[in-house]
């Protein structure tokens, strides 16, 4: 690589980073909000939610990483056309592989850091989240009760305590459970103790009511006990909190997965579209690199009119993304899914490869200009009758003496 690819590639670099930090940060704190409950409803620290923050960014990174690249690589080219660096190489009788080069390799350091996160980091990072948001899920009723404050637990249930006593006893517990559209439960007990026997906790109630209530014909029934032990399973859906997907397994597990995976056997489909979709999503840093190559890797006049490089390669390569996503979604159901994840981004760089052999550049406004052109055809003829006719309009009706 001469002196001025690497002068390129380190501005080049430069950029990709700024603008892949900067949506690291944006995209991180969204997702880190979304789960900010985790913090208020369950009680945990602070450095719990930052942990389970930083293990979200490898969930990002293959979406965020494609836009930096093509960022990083438009507005490097951009500047050096505004500082007449690129008519600088031009003149100098270089050819255009000392503008291609620095780029594609960017692009293509990019798509083995999405290989490696995509196959190695997010699933693990996956299972790690899924894993602490359901651990913090276990202890939501203790830490519920601790607050000594009437609480929501989930939809349709609520906890109340009276106090609690330093033994570790709860006085005066009231549980409203209406999850059930067709039954309305009241517990009421006047001591309460939270007891755990491996990974299963109990609620044990000692002398209280059971309050069971027939929505339809609104008959109640009342159940005094001197004990009772109560599963907090059936409150807290820690079960469904835990369950790990396909996105979360790894490429080995998608590969060949047990015979006793309830949710392969329902839905094998899934499993498939997901290993196609972690087969692809490395080739968008490459097909962005093109794209950026092909719309800003040629020396143009300051003075040509269209629309800004950087806008225009966004724009589509959103377009182009979104369509990706669309194939991934539908991978997931139909195999016709999986074809399309293959064909986006090869029909994408046979085209841009085909426009920069031709050494011409990708020129988007062209379709602006167009029709602006036949807007204006259209319009002539108007605009000239309507000269014509403002005199007579202006004028208006003549009177007669």
């Amino acid at each position: 690589m001469i002196v001025l690819e690497r002068y390129i590639l380190r501005r080049m670099l430069t950029f990709t980073l700024g603008a892949s930090l900067v949506s690291l940060a944006i995209v991180w704190t969204v997702q880190a909000l979304a789960r900010i409950n985790v913090v208020t409803d369950t009680g945990q620290s602070i450095f719990t939610f930052l942990k389970l923050a930083s293990f979200l960014l490898p969930t990002v990174v293959p979406i965020i990483l494609p836009f930096a690249v093509l960022i990083g690589i438009t507005q490097t080219l951009t500047t050096m056309n505004t500082d007449s660096e690129m008519a600088v190489i031009a003149a100098s009788g270089a050819t255009r592989t000392v503008i291609y080069r620095p780029g594609l390799i960017l692009g293509l350091g990019a798509a083995l850091v999405i290989l490696a996160v995509s196959h190695f980091v997010e699933p693990y990072s996956r299972q790690f989240v899924r894993g602490m948001i359901a651990e913090s899920n276990s202890d939501l009723l203790s830490l519920a009760i601790k607050e000594g404050s009437f609480k929501r637990i989930e939809n349709n249930v609520y906890v109340q305590i009276s106090g609690k006593r330093s033994d570790g006893k709860i006085e005066g517990i009231f549980v409203s459970d209406s999850r059930d559209p067709e039954v309305d439960l009241i517990y009421y007990a006047k001591e309460a103790l939270i007891s755990k026997h491996g990974d299963e906790s109990f609620l044990l109630m000692y002398d209280g009511e059971i309050h069971r209530q027939e929505t339809k014909d609104g008959n109640l029934s009342i159940i005094r006990f001197t004990s009772y032990a109560f599963d907090l399973s059936a409150l807290l859906p820690v079960a469904a909190g835990a369950r790990i997907y396909p996105k979360d397994r790894t490429t080995a597990y998608l590969l060949n997965p047990p015979a006793n995976d309830g949710l392969f056997r329902s839905l094998p489909q899934m499993y498939r579209g997901e290993l196609h979709k972690r087969a692809t999503q490395w080739t968008y840093p490459i097909v962005f690199a093109l794209m950026a190559l092909a719309l800003a890797g040629t020396a143009r006049s300051h003075r040509g009119s269209g629309l800004n490089v950087t806008f225009a390669a966004v724009s589509v390569a959103l377009a182009i993304r979104w369509l990706g996503l669309y194939f991934e979604d539908m991978a997931e159901k139909h195999q016709a899914g999986s074809y399309g994840l293959y064909l986006v981004p090869l029909i994408c760089c046979a085209l841009l490869i085909w426009q920069m052999r031709r050494q011409r550049r990708l020129q988007l406004s062209s379709l602006s200009n167009r029709a602006g052109d036949w807007l204006s055809s259209i319009s002539a003829p108007a605009k000239r009758r309507l000269q014509r006719l403002l005199p007579d309009l202006l004028r208006g009706p003549e009177t007669q003496p």
